[in-house]
């Protein structure tokens, strides 16, 4: 029988994994235990039918992981530092107030927080690159420091961050997940001694698709004008899910040729750069993805 495709998440002290049918959650409390919170994955039509069709795909997949994932990521935030026996105060604030509400602007914060920081990440370098364009007058070379600019901001923005203790353990159990994902993948024992051997990198990984998204732009914005700047803007603007979709697309194909000799390179900006958005984990945040792991493949 062919082995699910599990893909996953760090959250706060812990790791949610998932497959097509469903997402597991396991984080360690501070008193030590291991607790977990998991949930069926929606069947939507509408998104199950886009994302059958390249290019939008990835913009549904996207949608999906961002509204789903809010979930898990406020589950683990919720009980960060937390003394487990105060949970039930958590259970009776969330019931003070109409659940429908919270769900929808949960929903309504994962997608804006993800387009708002698109929308910068998209836009900053290009009013940077405008500064320069009466030394730097070619099509070319605004594309290309349009696209610098962005490549340092995603560095020097992963870099600030990874120095805070918190996101520092956070890339920690990122690191975890991946190895966990490396360990499954070949068909190894999961224990926490298999589990550490393995590399902390992945090609399917969403770092590498956030590195894509700046290195596909670059291509894609070769073809189209980059003056006037109102222009420049809007083109931006609108080419986003274009960029997303494509991106997306390039990542699905390095993860199938990465055991092709010849062509296993193109994966390697994205492994580089999760040089930065993982670190290695200790044992203890190991067997924390491992729990969150096989409690996923018990229920799946």
């Amino acid at each position: 029988m062919d082995k699910p495709l599990v893909g996953g998440q760090a959250v706060v002290e812990g790791v949610m994994f998932q497959t097509n049918n469903r997402m597991v959650t396991a984080i360690r409390r501070n008193n030590d235990d291991i607790q977990y919170f998991e949930m069926e994955r929606p069947q939507k039509k509408w998104i199950q039918k886009l994302k059958k069709i390249p290019v939008l795909r990835g913009n549904a997949a996207i949608l999906e992981s961002s509204i789903y994932g809010m979930k898990h990521l406020e589950f683990a935030t919720d009980r960060y530092e937390r003394d487990p026996e105060d949970d039930i105060s958590i259970e009776e604030e969330k019931q003070a107030v109409n659940q429908a509400k919270v769900v929808l602007s949960t929903i309504i914060v994962g997608i804006l927080s993800f387009l708002i920081g698109k929308f910068l990440f998209t836009l900053i370098p290009v009013f940077v690159a405008e500064v320069f364009s009466g030394v730097v007058t070619s099509h070319f070379g605004q594309v290309f420091l349009e696209s610098l600019f962005k490549l340092i901001l995603l560095l020097g923005y992963i870099y600030v961050i990874s120095m805070t203790p918190m996101i520092k353990r956070l890339f920690q159990y990122h690191g975890a997940e991946h190895k966990v994902i490396n360990t499954f993948e070949e068909g190894r024992d999961l224990t926490v001694e298999n589990v550490q051997r393995q590399s902390r990198l992945h090609y399917r990984c969403g770092s590498s698709f956030i590195l894509f998204t700046v290195l596909v732009g670059f291509v894609v914005y070769m073809f189209v004008p980059v003056e006037p700047f109102y222009v420049r803007i809007l083109n931006r603007i609108a080419l986003i899910p274009v960029v997303i979709g494509l991106s997306f697309e390039f990542l699905q194909l390095t993860n199938k040729l990465r055991d092709v000799p010849v062509l296993r390179w193109l994966g390697t900006p994205g492994l580089l750069l999760q040089y930065l958005t993982t670190k290695q984990p200790d044992d203890t945040q190991v067997e924390v993805a491992i729990h969150s792991f096989n409690k996923l493949l018990r229920r799946d």
